[in-house]
């Protein structure tokens, strides 16, 4: 990331450096595969924590799949890394405290490394898992084109990326090894901000939880952290949020906190990852009308499985998705919650079929994004910017008279919230061990197949969860 003395950003005709460099790194990408691709391993830069000769790795070394620049496909290359050396997230402090970082007002965090050295010992309040199971997220893709902000501000390239793991713990740092709650052999899954592509990964303490119940395989495991997280934190933004009386005991009590009368929730993509998970967290909070949107009629069923109370399929409805939506609403006066990944496609009516006292709640851009498309173009770039040219404009006095608003946020940056994160996935945990929660559906891939897992991703034509499962797994089971 370029920066001035001063922390400023250098920009490019109003674009951040990162995107400038996105841009002609995924071109070139696009070029050298269809003109000469026989020249792309030229365009795989060499990391510095890989054992070149790596012909019998040791069972302690570690595989990862790191992306030496932004590009394509053939980014995605399995190396093992030198003996000693694990992956980690952005939040690992090499050698100190957890916290000890200010990464959110961090302008200049590009330098810090996806690998930890761990041959001495691990940092405070962290433990070393060995990872089963990593999920797979369109985050992935758009960290691997250089386009998610986080990933470039606090990590920059190479990087490892992922976010959500399940694994068995290896070793617990020697500071907590009596006190975190942890130890050797424990299941345990969980979310790092970034590096979860990997056998070895050194995660803090707060950010894992040992399995709930004994039926919860690892696999399903590693399907789990990202949606749900996201899932409840934007139920919170939409006011939701659990009470103690949810936390303890899993009902909701209407005359615990103050809510406006309509509780409705219209969820975009109800069938995808977050959208299921939000679908089942609100009719566990009491939402009700639950309506839930999908793209295809093949999703129809899942959505109502889930507990939909009605299901609108923008294939098949007669009339516009809008009109439907007003229709099934309280009174047909809106909604009190939209959540809305989709991004200009939807935004805009999001907003304007919200009720007084409504709120947006919006997470992700799906539709700005080339879906179905590996490598990006001249002409996909070009389509993006379009996009983003149609973005709705909202003024601040709208939301005033209108008496609605919109929240956003990004899980990936909230590395010092660890007091938020705490509680929402001891909820979740709570939800799961009371098997009121259903896990995605599970596609299990293997470590290799990691090109094929990005392509079905991008397609948009997976259905519930994508997971690899590592070396690791494949000798256990």
């Amino acid at each position: 990331m370029g920066t001035s003395g001063s922390g400023e950003k250098f920009t490019v005709l109003g674009q951040d450096m990162d995107v400038i460099v996105a841009v002609f790194a995924n071109i070139l990408s696009w070029m050298v595969q269809r003109f000469a691709p026989f020249l792309l391993p030229r365009l795989l830069p060499v990391i510095q924590e890989e054992e070149i000769e790596a012909s019998s790795p040791s069972s302690n070394q570690t595989k990862c799949i790191a992306i030496g620049r932004p590009g394509g496909k053939e980014q995605l290359r399995i190396i093992t890394l030198k003996r000693g050396f694990a992956t980690c997230g952005y939040n690992v402090a090499h050698g100190g405290d957890e916290t000890s970082n200010d990464y959110d007002n961090n302008q200049n965090s590009s330098s810090s490394s996806p690998f930890i050295d761990i041959s001495q010992k691990l940092p405070p309040n962290t433990v070393l898992v060995r990872v089963h199971a990593f999920s797979i997220n369109y985050a992935d893709c758009c960290i691997r084109w250089g386009l998610y902000e986080s990933a470039n501000k606090f990590v920059g390239w190479p990087i490892v990326p992922g976010f959500d793991i399940a694994g068995m713990i290896e070793q617990v740092s020697d500071d907590n090894s009596t006190n975190c709650g942890f130890h050797v052999g424990d299941r345990v899954y969980g979310a790092t901000f970034f590096g979860a592509y990997s056998t070895r990964v050194v995660v803090p303490v707060s950010q894992l939880r040992k399995l709930p119940t004994s039926t919860l395989t690892l696999s399903q495991a590693a399907a789990i952290p990202a949606v749900s997280l996201t899932a409840l934190y934007a139920l919170y933004l939409g006011g939701q949020f659990p009470t103690e009386e949810v936390e303890n005991s899993g009902t909701c009590s209407a005359s615990s906190t103050i809510r406006p009368s309509n509780r409705s929730i219209l969820i975009h993509s109800a069938a995808g990852g977050v959208g299921s998970m939000l679908v089942q967290m609100s009719k566990l909070l009491g939402l009700s009308p639950v309506v839930g949107v999908v793209g295809r009629s093949s999703k129809v069923d899942a959505a109502k499985a889930l507990g939909c109370d009605h299901v609108i399929d923008k294939s098949t409805c007669s009339g516009s998705l809008w009109t439907q939506a007003t229709k099934v609403s309280p009174n047909h006066a809106g909604y009190a919650v939209v959540a809305d990944a989709n991004g200009v496609s939807t935004l805009q009516k999001s907003f304007d079929h919200l009720c007084a006292t409504g709120r947006l709640i919006v997470f992700g851009f799906h539709s700005n994004l080339p879906m179905g498309q590996d490598m990006l173009s001249p002409v996909e770039w070009l389509k993006m910017i379009f996009k983003v040219s149609k973005m709705p404009k909202f003024n601040a006095m709208d939301f005033v008279s209108s008496n609605r608003s919109m929240l956003g946020f990004n899980l990936s940056f909230f590395v010092n919230e660890i007091g938020m994160l705490s509680r929402l996935y001891d909820q979740i945990g709570t939800w799961l061990q009371q098997e009121k929660l259903q896990v995605p559906r599970v596609v299990e891939m293997d470590m290799t197949e990691i090109a094929a897992a990005h392509e079905l991703i991008q397609s948009g034509k997976s259905i519930g969860k994508i997971v690899i499962l590592t070396d690791v797994a494949t000798q256990d089971s």
